[in-house]
């Protein structure tokens, strides 16, 4: 039985079976040592944060590294029931796009280098998507009808609600001195980069959902990281919010073939089984660099 999502009035309703699914969800939660809190990463985005690479491609090594991630790291994905971390299965719209059963965003291998980089932890990674949705709509924390219908979005979910509502559903398995929500991440940017004003506000809305989480969260230096996706001013509200406001890096990204910071795609623009790797592994690597070792 799996939850269902319905819309109404452009607002995201969970059906009675997803009530269903939340109370399963705490029943697979993974417990705390004693002592120790549940080290929780947010992520959200558009289709390159859900993920196309191709989850067969995986290699012995990646297979064995992930075996071992599996004891400590678990994945809350879309209202799926939480497991440990693993590709997951494509819809049937993605498996006839793109050939492939099994696809990852950069949650697989960020959560494999973060179980190796503290082999003492649990690890959550809630992780909300929704393809082709724009953060002047669907993904504002302060959604108002003029812009999601600027976006086409004025009858699609809410999803800013929708990822605090999902957060405090799956975290409700815990007490609040059980676990430690330590990082958002976020790739997101081109559906907003193909609309003027959307693009214009792109930092300003950034910046917003940025303080929006972290007041939710009750976390004001929450660690807020993201990737360059899309282009022109979308680019520039993204530079200028790393610079703007602590505690917030972004991973550049470079056309150029041998740039440390060229990742590879397919020809669709979505990220291949290498490029959503070295994503994984960079937000690992500059989450752990920026906010874990400076202050050990």
């Amino acid at each position: 039985m799996e939850p269902t999502v319905r819309v109404a009035n452009g607002i995201l309703v969970l059906s009675l079976v997803l009530a269903w699914a939340h109370t399963a969800w705490t029943d697979e939660l993974r417990r705390p040592e004693r002592g120790k809190r549940i080290k929780v990463f947010l992520l959200a985005g558009q289709s390159n944060m859900e993920g196309r690479a191709d989850g067969t491609k995986l290699t012995f090594q990646d297979r064995e590294r992930l075996r071992k991630a599996q004891d400590r790291v678990q994945l809350a994905f879309n209202y799926e029931p939480i497991c440990p971390l693993d590709a997951v299965r494509a819809s049937e719209e993605i498996a006839e796009i793109y050939n492939r059963d099994l696809i990852f965003g950069p949650e697989l291998f960020f959560g494999i280098t973060m179980s190796e980089a503290w082999p003492q932890e649990k690890i959550l990674l809630v992780k909300l998507t929704a393809g082709a949705t724009s953060l002047h709509g669907s993904w504002n924390p302060d959604w108002r009808e003029d812009k999601a219908a600027a976006m086409g979005e004025e009858s699609a979910p809410k999803l800013y609600s929708a990822l605090t509502t999902y957060l405090k559903q799956v975290l409700s398995g815990y007490g609040n001195d059980e676990y430690e929500i330590c990082a958002m991440l976020w790739v997101q940017g081109e559906t907003d980069a193909c609309n003027e004003a959307a693009a214009t506000a792109y930092g300003d809305n950034l910046q917003n959902l940025v303080e929006s989480i972290r007041h939710h969260v009750g976390r004001e230096t929450l660690p807020f990281l993201l990737f360059q996706v899309g282009h022109g001013e979308v680019v520039e509200g993204m530079k200028r919010t790393a610079r703007e406001v602590p505690n917030v890096t972004l991973i550049s990204q470079s056309p150029d073939l041998i740039s440390l910071d060229f990742y590879q795609k397919m020809e669709n623009g979505h990220y291949d089984y290498e490029g959503m790797k070295k994503l994984g592994h960079r937000f690992a690597e500059l989450f752990l660099s920026q906010y874990v070792q400076k202050h050990e």
